[in-house]
């Protein structure tokens, strides 16, 4: 594949622009309610698999038609936001729970200086919808 069809690739570029929305969105939305700029919201996960792969499939979609490799694009969004509105929601609630717990430990006890756990894994369900109309509006 040279360089001049990855330039024109109506998908990819699609994804891309989606993954630099979302970051772009979550650095200021970060800002807004922390009152801080964190420029790890630039490049950190969370928040932006699902307006790739939302992006990724409508892109497809427009482009080849909504049949086999439209189908097969957004069976793997709605795997992607599944499992950040479920599993990865609540594996961050229970670091946010285990966090508290090692805070309220005193000095002496051997976790007490351990690094906090990540506590943003993913987005609640009206994150994924955002993600997800947003990704269509960019293709």
């Amino acid at each position: 594949m040279s360089s001049s069809s990855i330039l024109t690739n109506y998908p990819l570029i699609c994804a891309f622009i989606a993954f630099a929305i979302a970051q772009f969105i979550k650095f200021f939305t970060s800002w807004y309610k922390e009152k801080r700029w964190d420029i790890k919201q630039l490049v950190g996960s969370g928040g932006m698999l699902s307006s790739i792969l939302t992006a990724l499939a409508t892109a497809i979609g427009f482009q080849e038609g909504f049949g086999g490799s439209f189908a097969t694009a957004m069976i793997l969004a709605c795997v992607v936001m599944y499992d950040a509105t479920g599993v990865r929601l609540h594996a961050g609630r229970q670091a946010e729970v285990l966090n508290q717990i090692v805070y309220e430990f005193p000095a002496e006890h051997p976790l007490a200086e351990s690094r906090p756990l990540r506590e943003l894994l993913c987005h609640n369900p009206p994150q994924v919808r955002l993600c997800s109309r947003l990704s269509v509006i960019i293709t």
